[in-house]
């Protein structure tokens, strides 16, 4: 089911100013809007009923009934499961289960806001590249290098490179033919966005990989595919965003490799028996 609450936090960067007062104060007050009326709501935010319901459209849900009743829904599984913090009291049990929970937290949440329709044009456009440049920094140009060695196997030329002035080098030769793909969870990478605005300069298709909302990224790519995990409890570094990042490389790569699965099927084989371990 989704986590509006979740949801809520995810967009909040992109809400209008009314929005984002609303926002916040069911953050800080989700217990009390399952038992408000819509005019209670609206005066607690100092705001009115209109924007209530816009904020209710916003978030896709039919109405603000709707809105109480996914309240309760995300209430009711934040109590019944853990939270998600590690604690340094917590044993390597507790430890075990809370980041297999938070990883799976990620990914579900990633194909609740998954776009098909953007899903869709991305793999029709990574189909027919002729070249396919992934870009990103730290933990997310881990994800591209894996998106990179992926691509590989059936035989469509793709680059990753660590060092950001080569991919900027490698985006300014790319063609209309070409696609660039930027990889950033917060979208304000600066070196990613300048990676996608140099291969748009070029005319190629750009998509970028991202959480929700708006950002740098987001509004330089042609195609935006969102993730969406929490790391804001215990982040020493990017930890859930980065399996949904690497689970949605991962639905991009099957989508392309069965579109085009009588040209790969060949490829998929040949890379297969090439990396496999032969006893002698």
């Amino acid at each position: 089911m989704r986590n509006i609450l979740f949801n809520i936090v995810e967009l909040k960067d992109s809400f209008r100013p009314s929005e984002k007062k609303i926002a916040q104060y069911i953050l800080d007050n989700p217990e009390q809007i399952v038992d408000m009326t819509i005019t209670e709501l609206a005066s607690a935010c100092n705001t009115s009923e209109a924007s209530i319901v816009r904020f209710c459209k916003t978030l896709n849900l039919k109405g603000f009934q709707d809105l109480k009743v996914k309240i309760a829904a995300s209430l009711a599984v934040k109590h019944s499961s853990l939270d998600g913090g590690i604690d340094r009291e917590d044993s390597i049990a507790d430890i075990v289960q809370k980041i297999v929970d938070f990883n799976k937290e990620a990914i579900e949440q990633t194909s609740h806001v998954t776009d098909l329709e953007e899903l869709e044009r991305a793999v029709d456009v990574l189909s027919n590249a002729k070249r396919i440049d992934f870009c990103g920094m730290g933990a997310s140009g881990i994800v591209a290098y894996d998106a990179m060695t992926k691509f590989m196997r059936i035989n469509i030329p793709c680059n990753y490179y660590q060092d950001n002035h080569l991919q900027l080098t490698s985006a300014a030769n790319l063609s209309e033919d070409d696609v660039a793909v930027g990889i950033s969870y917060s979208g304000t990478t600066s070196e990613v966005v300048d990676v996608l605005k140099a291969a748009k300069e070029r005319s190629a298709s750009t998509i970028s990989i991202t959480k929700v909302g708006k950002s740098p990224l987001v509004e330089v790519a042609d195609i935006n595919l969102f993730v969406s995990s929490q790391e804001a409890i215990f982040r020493m570094g990017a930890m859930a965003s980065r399996i949904a990042q690497l689970n949605l490389i991962d639905i991009l790569f099957v989508s392309v490799a069965i579109k085009k699965y009588d040209e790969v099927f060949e490829y998929l084989e040949n890379t297969s028996g090439a990396t496999s371990i032969r006893k002698i």
